[in-house]
């Protein structure tokens, strides 16, 4: 093979075509679930690919990430409460929100490393977490309804399904060229030699501290964007999307696609949310199938297929799904 087309790249290119054709294909089986299930999967790929940028490049294990998530519904959902629905008010403000978050959160958590990163990172997104639960106002812990979308003066309309799907994956496409233009700049070369050995970067006079907590910013603010798209999608917002279990989605979704590339994030959160989606029916098929009759409680255990999968991956294919096309050439 030629160094640029390998199975891996065969793979991206045939991914992100199979991405753009997705609505193409709801019309013509008449399903409009498979737009909705792939509009949250593009959606959730952003977050992703928001937490590999300080996860996979910058040894950074966020346990918190989804607090941005929650933080950029947030913005939506109150401001659309209180009958602002512009989003040329509603997005740049959750940006900003949800970047003075991360900063507040990553001056104090980005001095310690290892376990106890993770574990402040955790209890800040577990503050923000039952924060969001005592907002009587906005339905505490049953959510918040949104019953008008951004608006943004009929420039575009996110009620249609279709155009906000080729939004998210836009917004998807360019979140994936700005984590590449930052890996590959000089910001980014610090960021991973800060990964490698702080130490020795600091020796050499870099102020690896003010890198690492820009490097944070950017990601929290790239999931508050993510926590935007998906607000506008189910027109609802609730506490329980930044509670830590959601993090740990995001994590799955990182670590599964493949750490440190740029498609792995994307990778992981399409094969994770289809297999959620896949695993009951595949399940409950094969048990009609070995009983001769319906067993309606077998699609119900489909976790305890997921997760011994996960872990194969893990243990065996070093670098994820990613890592795992990337061995493919040198096999």
């Amino acid at each position: 093979m030629t160094p640029h087309l390998t199975a891996r790249n065969a793979f991206i290119a045939a991914l992100v075509l199979a991405l753009f054709l997705v609505p193409v294909y709801a019309v013509w089986i008449g399903n409009n679930f498979v737009l909705s299930l792939f509009t949250r999967i593009v959606i959730l790929a952003i977050a992703a690919t928001s937490l590999n940028l300080i996860m996979g490049y910058g040894g950074m294990v966020s346990f918190g990430h989804a607090a941005y998530l929650g933080t950029g519904g947030y913005a939506v959902g109150i401001l659309a409460f209180e009958g602002v629905t512009s989003g040329f008010v509603q997005w740049p403000l959750a940006l900003v929100v949800s970047g003075a978050i991360a900063f507040v959160i990553g001056i104090l958590s980005l001095r310690t490393r290892g376990v106890y990163f993770i574990m402040i990172t955790l209890a800040f997104a577990q503050m923000i977490y039952y924060v969001a639960v005592s907002l009587n106002r906005y339905g505490a812990d049953d959510g918040l309804t949104i019953y008008r979308r951004s608006q943004f003066g009929g420039l575009i309309n996110l009620s249609n399904k279709t155009v906000f799907y080729y939004l998210c994956l836009v917004i998807l496409m360019g979140s994936i060229y700005l984590v590449w233009r930052i890996v590959n700049s000089r910001f980014g070369m610090v960021i991973q030699g800060s990964r490698s050995n702080d130490r020795r970067m600091r020796a050499i006079g870099f102020p690896t501290f003010r890198y690492r907590l820009a490097c944070f910013v950017i990601a929290g603010m790239i999931c508050g964007l993510a926590g935007v798209l998906l607000a506008n999608h189910t027109d609802f917002i609730s506490p329980a999307m930044m509670h830590w279990t959601r993090s740990g989605d995001l994590i799955v979704m990182v670590v599964l696609g493949g750490m440190g590339s740029l498609f792995g994030p994307t990778i992981g959160a399409v094969a994770l949310l289809v297999l959620e989606e896949a695993l009951p029916y595949v399940i409950s098929v094969a048990g009609r199938v070995v009983t001769g009759h319906d067993v309606a409680t077998a699609k119900e255990y489909w976790q305890l297929i997921l997760g011994p999968m996960l872990l194969l991956v893990v243990l065996f294919a070093r670098g994820g799904i990613d890592g795992l096309l990337a061995s493919l050439r040198r096999g």
